[in-house]
Order: C-alpha cells, then sequence, then structure tokens
C-alpha cells in the first residue's frame, strides 16, 4: 500500500515541467552546499588531491558546480519516471553503434564505466538502444518501498537489474546467454590488499578486481562509457571499444587502461565525477602492496 502512495506522488510530481524541477533542484543545491555542507571537507579533498596546480578558487568553482549537477543527477530522476522513449533519446544521445555493432560477432559486453552523471538518465537510454539484454549492477536501497521504486524505474525500457549484494546467484541464468553489463569500475575494494593498485591523478590507487576477472572468465568484449551534460537536461554518452578478446592483454591492463580512460573524462569535465566519495581511503604499503601494482 505505501509503495503505491509514494509512486502516485513521484509520478504526479513528474509530470511537472523541466523548468520547475529545476527549481527543486537549485533549491537542494543551496542546501547542500551553503546550508549543510554535505561532504564539503571530502570534495575539496579529492579536489585538492586531483587538481593540485589548480588555484583554491578554481577548485571552489568545481566544487560549487559539482553540487548543481549532483543535486540534478537526483532530482531529475523524479522526471525519469513518466519520460516517453522520445524524450529520453532527445534528451540523451550517443555513438550506440561501437555497442550494438558487436551483436553480430557473437561476443558478449562489459561497459566499463566511472561515478559520471547523470547514470540514471544513462542507464535507461542504454536499455531503450541495446540489441543485447542490458544488465546494470545496483546496490539495493535499504528502504523497501524506494528499493522497489527504484527497481521499477530503472527498469522502464528493458533492463536487468542485478544486485551487487548478489551478484553472482543473480547474474548467472543470464551468463549463459547474450548480455550487455554494466560496472561501475572505479569503486574503491573492501580489501586494499587484495586489489590492483595503479596510478589515479598521479597516486597509486586500489581498484577492485572484479570487472577485469569478469571479462576475462567470460571472454567478453570491453567497451569503455563516459557520459557528461552538454546543456542542463541533456546529455551526450560516448563509447570506446577496448578489446574483443580480455585475455589476450596481460593481467591488469584492463584495470590501468580503464582508470586512464576515465581520469581523462574527468580531466575534460572535472565537475561530472562523484567527488563526494573518498576516492583515495586507503595509503600504498611499499612492503604489502607493491606486487599488486599493475
Amino acid at each position: 500500500m505505501m509503495y503505491h502512495v509514494v509512486y502516485g506522488i513521484f509520478y504526479l510530481l513528474s509530470l511537472l515541467p523541466w523548468r520547475v524541477i529545476y527549481l527543486f533542484s537549485d533549491f537542494a543545491y543551496f542546501l547542500l552546499y551553503y546550508v549543510f555542507g554535505y561532504r564539503k571537507e571530502v570534495v575539496m579533498k579529492n579536489l585538492l588531491t586531483a587538481f593540485p596546480e589548480k588555484t583554491e578558487q578554481e577548485r571552489i568553482r568545481i566544487a560549487k558546480q559539482f553540487y548543481k549537477q549532483f543535486a540534478d543527477n537526483f532530482i531529475e530522476v523524479i522526471k525519469l519516471i513518466s519520460i516517453s522513449e522520445k524524450q529520453l533519446n532527445k534528451r540523451f544521445t550517443a555513438n550506440y553503434e561501437v555497442m550494438n555493432d558487436l551483436y553480430d560477432s557473437g561476443v558478449n559486453i562489459q561497459l566499463h564505466l566511472g561515478h559520471f552523471f547523470n547514470w540514471e538518465f544513462a542507464n535507461l537510454a542504454c536499455s531503450s538502444h541495446s540489441r543485447y539484454p542490458f544488465i546494470v549492477v545496483y546496490m539495493p536501497v535499504k528502504n523497501k518501498v524506494f528499493n522497489k521504486l527504484f527497481l521499477r524505474l530503472r527498469s522502464r525500457f528493458g533492463g536487468i537489474l542485478i544486485a551487487a549484494t548478489d551478484f553472482r546467484n543473480e547474474f548467472l541464468p543470464y551468463s549463459k546467454g547474450r548480455y550487455s553489463l554494466g560496472l561501475v569500475g572505479d569503486q574503491n575494494p573492501g580489501n586494499p590488499d587484495n586489489a590492483y593498485w595503479t596510478t589515479f591523478f598521479g597516486k597509486l590507487t586500489p581498484i577492485v578486481k572484479g570487472p577485469e576477472k569478469g571479462a576475462r572468465i567470460n571472454r567478453t568484449a570491453v567497451v569503455m562509457c563516459n557520459f557528461y551534460p552538454v546543456k542542463r537536461g541533456y546529455y551526450d554518452m560516448h563509447f570506446e571499444l577496448l578489446t574483443t578478446n580480455p585475455r589476450s592483454l596481460p593481467d591488469g591492463e584492463i584495470t590501468k587502461k580503464m582508470l586512464a580512460y576515465i581520469e581523462d573524462a574527468i580531466r575534460k569535465h572535472p565537475s561530472c565525477y562523484l567527488w563526494s566519495h573518498k576516492r583515495w581511503k586507503w595509503q600504498f604499503d611499499e612492503e604489502k602492496h607493491r606486487k599488486l601494482v599493475i
């Protein structure tokens, strides 16, 4: 009962014009940045690590734009509840042929990306355009009502949702068929002693092994992708094929190239990345981690 009430409220809100939705986002930005200072210390520390060559004022400008896009990323979700495929395709463009042209070759795909804005737009757009069954790994929301709401939203155009908390079991039935699997690859590992260590913005950083390991085991093609707003409410995505034979590359090479690709995308659009997470929470230990460097 509660789910239907909440869904009904958000559906009605989704019918509001975009300009009204962005008034909510502007207010959210004001609260996040000026009133609550949501994770501001983490954001500024991350930006200093990534861009030591920039002045403090330049980093503050990036931070303010980040908070604006952070607010947009979540407020725009309201519109995605009722958006049509025609409107979606008008607002989100991409070179989908890079992904879809691989279908006839018989290989499956892993899409590797970073925490870019707006990932909810990207999920729906890829679901709409992919010739493959499009699978997305997600982190379940603790609140059951909102978890159900997000599952419904993210699967509107055929996307298949698999919980990160039970990935192995939930993915197994799909692994034997055709699929395109979207993975956010710049995740912090739970255990830095069992991770790849590679340079990210000039600092050795641990990265989870899962995406590369999965590509090797399942012999999938690896396609990098990034996306960014071209103007408010409009996005462009770029796909780039890395390899169709992951086993032909040295161990760690996929992860290394993925992180270099993500860093390059961030440098071009620095405010479009999720700076509010602790990107450099682990310290490199020469004795423990030197054999893990790629």
